[in-house]
């Protein structure tokens, strides 16, 4: 191994354990090991026999923490190994972008398991919260078998190549990759469809917390007081305790809680209830300001340590809800496949199971918003090569098991309290009673809901109303709070737990804004750089404004656009968030695939074309129900019909719209929809053909040069995994012994 010195002429220790010393920790397998890994492997067969095969009224819930668990730990220790080993090969020897190109600003080589924090609470916003929610009007199974077996497969994969692929090429985003890699055409088709759908998913985003929030003064005083608890941990990180990151995790977490208990304190006084009482619009101003300032504060002071902060109370808010799962036990009464399985009228989300499963639970299985955050912000920061498996896998890992809490916890309310939450205020009228007569007509099998048991619920949780409570996050909330209300406190805790809930969802999806628009920033700077090659300059003040001003205008259309849609915005856009997400993690599959052909890794391309494939077919076919198809309640197009014939036809009222203004606004919104459909699909479709092409040529050349960035040696040193191995831990003390400090002097 080359020796490698510092700017004093010091000679470093190595920055890399030696391959053959790695190895040789992953092919030790002691008897105790075999047992332990015998014993994972026979559990999660039994949890998946307990779910698709052994029929019962009820099922209990644990089989599905046990399933999930089991399967996650098998995928990670043996396929993530696989595609390290076999298709990218990283070297720790060589300096990622965060050193090489360190600037304090963007570019910063951050503690590995910061950084998880921060990727996995950018990944993790409102789709793997919301999307089970929606598609558990499905039942249980198909959503469950898409979640678990989907992220081994493809989400977890897509995450991991494309941030070992941009970290390796300087951190370029996913459009710059594609034009290096696919050509003029091609990379012109992923640069817009990558702006273009990520004004959609944030937008879509930001929506589900604005519903959330909306007339819930607990709510948005807790969730607002997170910014200034941030601000403080980036401060106190930075400058007050560099490197305490345990420390302040606990004062950040006992922050939280003491905003989560303030928030019920303020809610109760009439100035609380005056001043933070909020109409959605007006949540939704004040988010687009907040997604402004967030994406162009210097990346340590906000949005590291908020995402670590949120990432926190995310995963520990999860483990403790699978805890208490399988503490309490709960028996769901939903069926494997539902009345709304085998049928496209379903009152939550309209179409039948294929496609629209797919593309209702988005993040969770496989998410292409994912793909921005691994080429945007993640590469910019990542310390060791080695650690993108950790990062990239594992955090997408951890996401698939928010998405299965998140279904299970959906699960466990009453049918048809589902169904009265979750079903637009145009059927529900947005009382009591109009929900349960609504609800009781669907005739679903052992559901009668009153209009008592509903109030009761709004008085337990402390709001004034759960009917029409559309989006998926104050379903999960009330699903939430029942069960950890059985584990901790009982029924009176109920309203501490739903709104701890709420403010859980809301800290996943507002770091997931601020990290997108920090990297739609990126993009489109990139974009604007190669006419004005200035603007490429992330850390040139005038571009990043002007740009970051620009996409959040873009985004905070469409949000404003679904805050007063007549249709229910939830439900009318989140088919379009779905579909375009994952005609995203198609465009950077593909892109994927040329990169691993053009490094001749032929044997090897089926990793990312299964995935890559079946994304195609089922978006493909998704977007085609909604341009084509003649029912209004699935086709854009079919929606924009009627409603303007209506019009034409001189009618004041139309289905859900009550006047000609949301009459008008419908036939508006539909045919924004329908024409974003259309440009969707077709620039996926020419990105994946020119994908295949390029693939196809470096196949057939046995590979071809590749175009990965120059690095010099690295002068640091850092594990790759969430806890050191031996061989690790030795350097490391290596390290502090020679040179005198810490290995690690990153955020």
């Amino acid at each position: 191994m080359t020796q490698v010195s510092d700017a004093a002429g010091r000679e470093l220790p190595p920055a890399a354990v030696d391959e053959e010393v790695l190895l040789a920790e992953q092919r030790t397998w002691t008897p105790l090991k075999i047992a332990i890994w015998v014993g994972i492997a026979l559990l999660g067969g039994l949890a998946w026999v307990m779910l698709a095969l052994v029929r019962g009224e009820t099922v209990n819930a644990i089989w599905f923490v046990f399933a999930a668990v089991c399967t996650y730990a098998i995928a990670y220790r043996f396929y993530s190994r696989y595609i390290e080993n076999k298709l990218l090969r990283p070297d720790d020897r060589r300096a990622t972008p965060a050193e090489s190109k360190e600037n304090g600003q963007d570019f910063l080589p951050t503690d590995r398991r910061v950084l998880y924090g921060h990727h996995f609470a950018a990944i993790a916003g409102a789709g793997p919260l919301v999307g089970p929610v929606l598609a558990a009007q499905m039942g249980y199974l198909p959503g469950t078998i898409w979640i678990i077996v989907g992220v081994v497969l493809a989400g977890a994969v897509q995450d991991y190549l494309v941030l070992f692929f941009s970290m390796r090429r300087g951190g370029r985003s996913l459009g710059q990759m594609a034009r290096d890699e696919l050509g003029r055409v091609g990379g012109i088709a992923a640069l817009v469809a990558t702006l273009a759908i990520m004004i959609i998913l944030i937008a879509v985003l930001t929506l589900v917390v604005v519903n959330a929030l909306g007339e819930s003064p607990w709510g948005v005083f807790s969730v607002a007081l997170t910014i200034p608890i941030a601000l403080f941990m980036g401060v106190y990180l930075r400058y007050l305790r560099p490197g305490k990151v345990s420390e302040v995790s606990w004062i950040g977490f006992a922050l939280l809680i003491g905003a989560i208990v303030a928030g019920g304190w303020v809610a109760e006084t009439s100035w609380g209830q005056a001043l933070f009482t909020l109409d959605r619009v007006t949540i939704a101003w004040g988010i687009i300001v907040y997604g402004f300032v967030a994406a162009v504060l210097p990346v340590w002071l906000l949005l590291a340590p908020r995402d670590y902060l949120s990432t926190f109370m995310k995963i520990g808010t999860i483990v403790l809800l699978a805890v208490a799962i399988v503490v309490v036990r709960p028996e769901l009464a939903t069926p494997a496949f539902s009345e709304f399985a085998g049928r496209d009228d379903g009152p939550v989300v309209a179409g039948s199971l294929f496609p629209f499963l797919f593309v209702t639970i988005a993040c969770g299985a496989l998410s292409g918003f994912h793909a921005l955050i691994s080429s945007g912000t993640t590469p910019k920061m990542v310390e060791k090569e080695r650690q993108t498996r950790f990062i990239g896998y594992g955090g997408m890992l951890m996401e698939s098991f928010v998405a299965i809490m998140a279904l299970v916890a959906a699960l466990s309310i009453d049918r048809g309290l589902y169904f009265a939450m979750n079903s637009p205020a145009a059927l529900t009228q947005g009382t009591v009673e109009g929900a349960a007569a609504f609800v009781n007509s669907l005739g679903l099998m052992n559901v009668n809901v009153t209009p008592d048991q509903l109030a009761t619920t709004a008085a337990l949780v402390g709001e004034e109303s759960v009917v029409s409570r559309t989006g998926g996050a104050p379903t999960l909330a009330v699903g939430l709070a029942n069960i950890m209300q059985q584990f901790i406190g009982g029924p009176g805790m109920m309203s501490f737990w739903y709104h701890f809930a709420i403010m859980f969802e809301a800290l996943f999806i507002l770091t997931a804004v601020d990290a997108g628009t920090r990297v739609a920033r990126f993009m489109l700077q990139d974009a604007i750089g190669t006419v004005v090659p200035r603007f490429k300059d992330t850390s040139w003040r005038p571009a990043a404004w002007t740009c970051t001003a620009l996409m959040v205008g873009a985004w905070g259309a469409i949000l404003v656009m679904g805050v007063t849609d007549p249709l229910g915005g939830i439900n009318t856009l989140f088919p379009l968030f779905g579909i375009a997400n994952q005609l995203l993690a198609a465009i950077a599959l593909a892109v994927c695939l040329a990169i691993a052909a053009r490094r001749g890794h032929v044997r090897y391309l089926w990793i990312i074309v299964v995935p890559l494939a079946f994304a195609a077919v089922v978006t493909v076919t998704a977007s085609m129900y909604k341009i084509f198809s003649t029912n209004p309640k699935i086709g854009y197009w079919a929606q924009h019909l009627a409603f303007r014939d209506a019009i034409a036809a001189g009618e004041t009222s139309f289905g859900t719209a009550a006047t000609p203004a949301a009459m008008a606004a419908v036939v508006r919104n539909t045919f924004v929809q329908g024409t974003l459909s259309i440009l969707f699909v077709t620039l996926a479709l020419v990105v994946i053909v020119t994908a295949a092409l390029a693939a196809w040529r470096s196949v057939q050349a046995g590979g071809r040069p590749d175009d990965e960035d120059d690095a010099p040696p690295s002068q640091r040193y850092a594990p790759a995994g969430m806890i050191a191995t031996p061989a690790e831990k030795e350097l490391e003390r290596r390290w502090t012994q020679e040179v005198g400090a810490p290995a690690r002097a990153g955020h």
